[in-house]
């Protein structure tokens, strides 16, 4: 039996190595089949055994890969599972994610891992790579469970959500990454700093749940807890750099929010180091100069200044993928304070927003940092670009269309928005995981 032909046609096509105004694209069941010329094509809208897209002008992407999202599948599910992840990453224009493994209980073996990733590929939309901590459930001794691990099932180990405290026990599951060719992607952030930053916290949500709120000293509060936490990024960022370089290990460093680990990231790659970083859309996009407390996100949102250096770094490739750390939450959990939000269904809006229009990116170099570099660093060869003999895992986006963000309308369990009400350019309309579209609005 013929696997069915799809052509998607009257297309501008974009990937990190091309950008073709007027173009087509053929797909053979659910792999890139060839670039049909326009006279193939019209021979081909004639055909009724090929199926037919009119992507109408607007542009073709390759989709998007994702390095860090939460789906808090298994045990915290009222806040996301991977259907509702799913969704979400389809209606963001992402085909594949690698998910953390601060859930209930925490992912620490290959068996869950199977459990996740078979999850996923159920629901048809999406591929996950669901990674495993570093150390046994969280309890920051023993790394013994890495040694089961291959690279091919589970290419990224992580702590997510807060640090590896003793120096000696990351040492050793860096070793052991290393050996297996696993990257070690670190949330770096000293825990003794982060503490004492959340006592700041506290106090400014006890100042807000007053009677009659003080919003000053709750803002005064944040800022002080937002000047730790940038120091225990450092701290953390600094230790583990050190570390890796021991270790001869992969490290990528997670959610890039300071000017200092920029320095020390682009430091450590001239010296050869196997050192990659990501940056969020958020900290690109946002600063920290509003009130809200729902908006505490860790590492927390950064001045203008530190956001305007967050985007040279991704310009001068010192920073190498853009990455979601969507972080969906319940209202009453945002209410008390959980740091994070949702952000798959508005990260190419809010790239293509602040990196194109505003500072001068071309669309090729978004779509390396949002596909092809990703790819790279996960060895996945046969995705990230459009070529001949690659999975059809692409995103149809209108770049003129200025939408606007509204929480309720995300397919995400999680409708919190630091971006509710505002707008943004670059509409995702259709997106296709192996061929076939899984998400059209």
């Amino acid at each position: 039996m013929k696997d069915k032909l799809l052509l998607i046609y009257n297309a501008h096509l974009v990937d990190k190595n091309l950008d073709i105004k007027k173009g087509a694209i053929l797909i053979n069941g659910k792999k890139i089949e060839g670039f049909p010329s326009a006279e193939t094509v019209k021979k081909m809208l004639c055909d009724e055994n090929v199926s037919k897209f009119d992507a109408k002008g607007n542009t073709v992407l390759p989709s998007f890969i994702d390095m860090h999202a939460h789906f808090r599948d298994p045990g915290l599910t009222y806040k996301e599972d991977i259907e509702s992840g799913s969704l979400a990453a389809a209606a963001g224009g992402f085909s594949t994610l690698v998910l953390m493994p601060n859930t209930k209980p925490v992912i620490s073996s290959l068996e869950q891992v199977k459990v996740n990733n078979e999850k996923a590929k159920k629901t048809g939309r999406i591929k996950v790579f669901q990674s495993v901590s570093i150390t046994k459930d969280f309890e920051g001794k023993d790394v013994s469970h890495l040694e089961k691990l291959n690279s091919k099932v589970v290419p990224v180990i992580t702590e997510d959500g807060k640090e590896v405290t003793n120096s000696d026990v990351m040492l050793e599951g860096m070793k052991i990454a290393a050996k297996k060719n696993i990257i070690v992607s670190c949330h770096c952030e000293d825990p003794f700093l982060a503490s004492y930053a959340k006592t700041f916290r506290i106090k400014a949500l006890e100042l807000l749940n007053q009677k009659t709120p003080d919003k000053k000293k709750a803002k005064e509060n944040l800022k002080q807890a937002d000047k730790i936490l940038a120091l225990a990024e450092d701290c953390a960022s600094s230790r583990n750099i050190l570390l890796s370089e021991q270790a001869g290990c992969h490290l990528h460093l997670c959610h890039v929010s300071t000017s200092n680990v920029v320095e020390m990231v682009r430091e450590a790659k001239k010296k050869g180091l196997n050192v990659t970083c990501e940056i969020t859309p958020h900290h690109i996009g946002l600063t920290s100069d509003g009130d809200g407390v729902l908006n505490i996100v860790n590492p927390p949102l950064k001045s203008d200044a530190e956001r305007k250096v967050l985007i040279e770094a991704l310009k001068d490739g010192t920073a190498d993928v853009i990455a979601t750390d969507h972080a969906p939450h319940s209202d009453e959990d945002k209410k008390n304070g959980a740091p994070g939000f949702s952000g798959l269904e508005t990260a190419f809006g809010v790239c293509y927003t602040t990196l194109v229009k505003e500072n001068n990116f071309s669309l090729k170099e978004l779509s390396a940092l949002m596909s092809a570099n990703p790819a790279k660093l996960l060895n996945l060869n046969d995705e990230g670009t459009l070529e001949e003999g690659k999975l059809a895992n692409l995103v149809v986006v209108d770049l003129d269309n200025a939408w606007k963000v509204y929480g309720e309308e995300f397919a995400s369990r999680g409708k919190f928005t630091p971006l509710e009400g505002k707008s943004i350019y670059g509409k995702v309309l259709a997106t296709f995981f192996e061929g076939n579209i899984v998400f059209q609005d």
